[in-house]
């Protein structure tokens, strides 16, 4: 018996993928949607692809015909995909949209936005309920716009209930900016040790794709306005992580703790180091949606690191991960590394 229609908007993405295949094996008739029209190896017969880029004026309304039950959107930002969104309300059953917890901002009024700043990292409690107070919307951040979309969103009220989903740092394969990355290369290239800063205390709470299939899947069941964090059940330390990647390819690192920020040339930073911890509550999703994960970080880390090392057979890192060298261009800088740590062993 089908539960209906559903229409998924970035369908090919890191989330999209597992997205389609959770909401097509739980009895959904699924169109997945994407600017290439493309169809993951995993996804089922019965799942429909469409090619839809839709900043084209009426391409959305055109795909969707007469409608869907759920929409779910992976790739929403700002008030104009909002207001694409609400004008389709009609022909829209219910919404599930990823956010970020980057909306987030502390009692300082410090948040992802300003973490380039000095002492601008923000200091959340931990964890961080969804209660916590959001920068202000705007369309000059990603965080602005998250929180435009969300606000916009949730003042649609009972014409298109919606939930809005606010993802921590997303991992998985097929992923754009995989902070895994970070250790996997360096296993490759050989590197024995590597230097953490902050004791390598620093946590940044992961969300498998996986797991938020999980959480779309549920809210697709379970329609209503809401927003709801989006978490793995463990929120590792960046030395945990290190760890946990040596035990995938069986290697043994030596670890340098470094007590405070990265010392010159960004040695001991990784696109997890924060001087605070950053972990969210995931109580709101376990009541409202019978949340449970169907992963944990340390077992779907396999999957990932054997991607990753694919995708790096033969490349340059830079090729094969574009958006990750222009957001962590610095990341392997090993004769800064090594200057360092000659100077750290001359003074042990």
């Amino acid at each position: 018996m089908s539960r209906g229609r559903a229409f998924v908007l970035g369908a090919t993405g890191q989330i999209g993928r597992p997205a389609v295949r959770a909401l097509a094996g739980d009895g959904w008739e699924v169109t997945a949607a994407s600017r290439g029209g493309g169809r993951d190896a995993s996804w089922g017969e019965g799942v429909r692809t469409v090619a839809l880029d839709r900043e084209e004026e009426g391409a959305l309304a055109a795909a969707l015909g007469d409608g869907c039950d759920v929409l779910v959107d992976m790739v929403a930002f700002g008030r104009k995909h909002t207001a694409q969104l609400t004008g389709l309300s009609d022909r829209v059953g219910s919404a599930v949209v990823i956010s970020s917890g980057a909306v987030y901002e502390d009692g300082r009024g410090r948040s992802f936005d300003t973490q380039g700043e000095p002492d601008g990292f923000p200091e959340y409690p931990v964890p961080i309920r969804e209660t916590q107070r959001t920068v202000a919307a705007g369309d000059t951040t990603y965080g602005r716009r998250k929180v435009a979309l969300e606000q916009d969103l949730l003042a649609a009220g009972d014409a298109l209930p919606v939930t809005l989903l606010r993802a921590g740092a997303v991992h998985g394969e097929h992923g754009r900016v995989p902070r895994e990355l970070y250790f996997v290369k360096r296993l490759l290239d050989g590197r024995a040790r590597r230097v953490l800063a902050y004791g390598g205390e620093s946590r940044f709470h992961p969300v498998h794709t996986s797991n938020l299939a999980e959480l779309v899947r549920l809210a697709a069941l379970r329609p209503a306005s809401r927003v709801l964090n989006a978490g793995d059940p463990q929120a590792p330390t960046v030395a945990e992580i290190g760890a946990a990647v040596d035990g995938v390819l069986g290697a043994e690192t030596e670890t340098v703790l470094f007590a405070g920020a990265p010392p010159e040339g960004g040695v001991g930073e990784t696109p997890w180091t924060a001087p605070h911890s950053v972990v969210y509550d995931m109580s709101a999703a376990e009541r409202e949606l019978g949340y449970r994960p169907v992963t944990g970080y340390a077992e779907s880390l396999p999957r990932t690191v054997a991607w990753l090392a694919a995708r790096l057979d033969g490349r340059d890192w830079r090729e094969a991960f574009p958006k990750m060298a222009s957001s962590y261009g610095t990341l392997f800088d090993y004769a800064a590394e090594d200057a360092w740590l000659e100077r750290y062993d001359g003074k042990a």
